[in-house]
């Protein structure tokens, strides 16, 4: 996940492409990104379908990041204010990132039998391993309906090496042995509150597609 595991090479992607501030509609104007238009996309490995409520920008996927097919990232004010992160079809004993098996510390893969807080635990893992968190906080964790199947819900805070407190909210669910969720981080002060609205819309119009 660009947004939420390598914030200070997405700081330096955007200095390089010296992309201009983004105006309704029109996008970040950079090679780094592309403009996702309001309505119907299909995101992730492309089985999963959201309804964007208004224009995002998805970031392009660079050799310095996480490329995995699964995984798509957006962002509406850039990487280290806000971001959602959108994972569909992962399979069972596969990452969320690409990592080595030499690393030390290691993000656990997904598992099709995985409980609820089995799943904070690698989403947490993901942040504190990969992300730099230095404190995380697990606000809630509640059941919530997702595509038709029975999911959970996420909220939790946390503190990265910028000393920058974030928020983020994730809500998803296994169906037919396979991971989906959307993931919404951003920055506590303003641009959490300011898009939190969109991600409920997407998760609310969230469907597979046929």
């Amino acid at each position: 996940m660009t947004r939420n595991a390598n914030l200070l090479i997405a700081a330096a992607a955007l200095a390089l492409t010296g992309c201009s501030s983004l105006g309704a509609g029109e996008g970040f104007g950079s090679d780094y990104y592309s403009l996702v238009r309001v309505g119907d996309r299909a995101v992730g490995d492309g089985s999963m379908i959201v309804a964007a409520p208004r224009p995002w920008n998805r970031t392009r996927k660079l050799f310095i990041f996480d490329d995995v097919r699964w995984v798509e990232d957006w962002t509406l004010n850039g990487p280290l204010l806000d971001g959602m992160s959108f994972v569909a079809g992962l399979p069972n004993g596969k990452y969320l990132i690409r990592q080595s098996r030499r690393e030390d510390r290691q993000v656990p893969g997904f598992r099709s039998d995985m409980s609820a807080p089995e799943f904070t635990a690698m989403l947490e893992s993901l942040y504190r391993v990969r992300g730099g968190a230095v404190d995380f906080r697990t606000t809630s964790l509640q059941p919530r309906g997702f595509l038709g199947a029975n999911g959970f819900q996420f909220d939790f805070e946390h503190l990265d090496s910028d000393e920058l407190w974030r928020r983020g909210r994730v809500v998803g669910a296994v169906v037919n042995g396979k991971l989906y969720l959307i993931l919404f981080d951003a920055a506590r002060s303003h641009y959490f509150g300011s898009a939190v609205g969109d991600f409920e819309a997407m998760a609310t119009s969230a469907r597979l597609r046929r």
